[in-house]
């Protein structure tokens, strides 16, 4: 299987006053996160705001964003919805453009019971050579899939790996234990990245490496040569922009943050909005004591 990388950045959106897609600063940013830590690029997923993109912006994007990164990362397309038959045309139009992978959530509001989750996985997996990475998020999808059901998943072909955000330790833990050795697990929260690494995941698919990318890399990196105080340390260091980036929903903050440190992306389609002021006061305290502004 493919390796798709430690540190991969879920990157945003940038979007102009009129709130089109700024093509110019998508290239511009996906240079900078590629020269400040970041392995991979993860497009269109949440952080992305895919719910308010269009299939036409979407694919856009990935032939835009590839172009700029010209072979010097990872291009994850997030190609997930809660339509199966949308899901597989995404994965295909992505396979043509030539991304690296596809990222696919757990269907969201429809709540499939976790033989339908299996089923949606193996429909998806079976019309991409692309390797797939399963993204498992209850708090925005409303279901949580369960550790045996994404270790019957990962005996499907071509799936790389799972985008663990549920949040328990222990549910990482069982997964590691029941999957392939060389399934790959990624923490999908960055304040438990070094948490979940004790317990078998790789890294991370990170917010927060828009900020800081080079410090998570350093982290991820300090982990696996077996310095695990320089990894404790950098990662209490970062602790409270790990927090502070989901003050509200996500992207709103870190698109505010990365405003602040000179990488303007715009304001977030609606219905989210941008962070309130006390929010602000709070993101821009966070980045001057790390004296990132």
């Amino acid at each position: 299987m493919a390796d798709l990388g430690k540190v991969l950045t879920a990157m945003v959106t940038p979007f102009k006053a009129d709130m089109s897609v700024n093509w110019k600063r998508a290239e511009e940013l996906a240079d900078f996160l590629v020269k400040n830590g970041s392995d991979g690029l993860v497009l269109h997923g949440t952080t992305g705001e895919s719910p308010t993109l269009t299939h036409d912006e979407e694919y856009e994007l990935y032939k835009v964003v590839k172009k700029a990164v010209s072979g010097r990362c990872k291009i994850v397309a997030g190609t997930g919805s809660n339509s199966t038959e949308t899901t597989i045309k995404s994965t295909k139009r992505a396979e043509e453009i030539g991304v690296d992978g596809v990222m696919v959530v757990v269907p969201y509001y429809n709540k499939p019971s976790q033989e339908g989750l299996y089923q949606h996985f193996k429909a998806v997996a079976e019309n991409t050579r692309l390797p797939i990475i399963i993204y498992n998020i209850p708090g925005r999808t409303g279901i949580n899939m369960t550790p045996e059901t994404t270790a019957r998943i990962a005996g499907l072909k071509n799936i790389a790996g799972l985008k663990d955000a549920a949040g328990s330790l222990d549910q990482t833990s069982a997964t590691r234990q029941l999957c392939p050795k060389d399934f790959t697990i990624w923490s999908g929260d960055d304040s438990l990245t070094l948490p979940m690494m004790s317990v078998g995941a790789v890294g991370i698919i990170s917010v927060a490496s828009h900020i800081v990318g080079k410090e998570i890399a350093q982290m991820v990196a300090a982990y696996h040569a077996g310095d695990t105080k320089k990894a404790m340390a950098i990662h209490l260091k970062l602790l409270p922009i790990f927090k502070v980036l989901f003050i509200t929903s996500n992207p709103s903050p870190v698109k505010y943050a990365l405003e602040l440190i000179g990488q303007p992306v715009g304001k977030p389609r609606l219905p989210l909005v941008e962070p309130s002021a006390q929010e602000k006061d709070q993101i821009r305290k966070v980045l001057q004591d790390l004296k990132l502004v």
